[in-house]
């Protein structure tokens, strides 16, 4: 009861600060925010990967609340990404972030057609950058010059569920079959046996087979980014609630494991968990995206999740020490982010601060939106509210 009583309050943080931070940001698609301003990348960089994450929180928003500057905010973003999808060298690996939480999220709202239409577009995208040869789906574009016509990465594990959408709504198998295979290679090839992961795998694309791993946003290679051990973890979870297939929910489980068990004391994240003792940097959204991943988590081993059209999960009831463990984890997470690393006033258009995209990169821990999106879901999930757009 405790638990849940913070969880109420924390959601009704989020929603007195919203309004107002909508209406003085209309039209923006936000990255970052500068000196508590929200930046726009609807401006010049509209393919950006994370250009879907806004509308998804209002989405959200606007399944608690009703308000309809959520929803028209929502749908004028969308109508933006119109133009990635006619962008060759836009459109890559994180289809599902931009698209799922914009076109698919408002077509499972309110019907609207057009919107269904723009997330089939996208997943026949996505599906087309699958390497039947490797079992994977291509990451990055390289305008042309095959370098990265190889290159996987373990951020596409969460845009999987486009593609499982996309089954949904046509019955054709092509989108079933992609996913699953991609998720096979990622658990044979990321996974490490200890629960860590691998961020990028790079294989040899004509032949299939395994060339080498590299480090990407993390420390180095061999080490563990902990956003890379977030998208594992959930991506999963996810890949489990839509084809009931065990092993992913053993390697969900494995990965989960792995974090929990790395959570430093005081429940801040850093940016990787190999990174040295004397590093302080820290990645709050790595810490959101975990927290919702193992609340996910904890549902599913519980038997209290469940996706309309799927068998009943043969595991109900059955796990409920392991589903009260992730719990226990993510709402550690959430009240430390709460506590620590949240701008609750509506003076600042940003909620988690301290988000860092990349080990090496030259700026760390600045508001990142993503980090808002997934603290947001991880509330309404806790307090039960949340659209599931995944």
């Amino acid at each position: 009861m405790e638990q849940q009583i913070w969880a109420i309050s924390i959601a009704d943080k989020i929603k007195k600060k919203y309004p107002k931070i909508v209406e003085r940001n209309r039209g923006k698609v936000p990255y970052t925010a500068i000196d508590g301003v929200f930046d726009d990348q609807g401006r010049h960089n509209i393919g950006w990967w994370t250009n879907g994450f806004y509308a998804g929180m209002l989405w959200q928003l606007y399944h608690v609340c009703g308000c309809e500057v959520y929803r028209e905010e929502a749908q004028a973003l969308e109508h933006k990404l119109d133009a990635v999808l006619m962008d060759p060298y836009a459109m890559d690996h994180d289809s599902g972030f931009r698209f799922l939480l914009t076109a698919v999220a408002d077509f499972r709202l309110t019907g609207n057609e057009e919107a269904k239409k723009r997330g089939l577009l996208a997943a026949e995208n996505l599906a087309g950058r699958f390497n039947p040869q490797g079992n994977f789906i291509r990451a990055w574009n390289d305008n042309g010059s095959g370098e990265k016509a190889g290159w996987a990465i373990i951020d596409c594990m969460m845009n999987l569920p486009l593609l499982y959408w996309a089954f949904e709504v046509t019955k054709d198998p092509r989108f079933y079959h992609v996913a699953v295979r991609h998720a096979d290679t990622v658990k044979k090839h990321f996974v490490r046996e200890d629960g860590s992961v691998r961020h990028i795998v790079e294989f040899d694309p004509k032949s299939g087979s395994f060339v080498q791993d590299f480090g990407g946003q993390g420390y180095e290679k061999g080490s563990s980014w902990t956003r890379g051990q977030a998208w594992a973890l959930y991506g999963f979870a996810l890949s489990y609630l839509h084809t009931r297939d065990g092993s992913y929910l053993d390697t969900a489980e494995k990965i989960a494991d792995y974090f929990m068990a790395n959570i430093p004391e005081n429940g801040l994240i850093p940016v990787d968990f190999c990174q040295p003792k004397t590093c302080a940097l820290e990645d709050s959204t790595a810490g959101a995206i975990a927290a919702s991943g193992l609340l996910l988590l904890s549902q599913i081993l519980s038997g209290k999740k469940e996706l309309p059209g799927k068998h009943r999960n043969p595991l109900a009831n059955v796990m409920e020490k392991e589903s009260e463990a992730a719990k226990t984890a993510a709402e550690k997470l959430l009240k430390t982010l709460a506590k620590n690393r949240c701008s609750w006033g509506a003076e600042r258009d940003e909620l988690l601060e301290k988000g860092t995209a990349a080990f090496h990169d030259e700026t760390h821990e600045f508001p990142i939106i993503y980090g808002d999106y997934f603290f947001i879901e991880a509330v309404f999930r806790l307090t039960g509210e949340e659209i599931f757009l995944w």
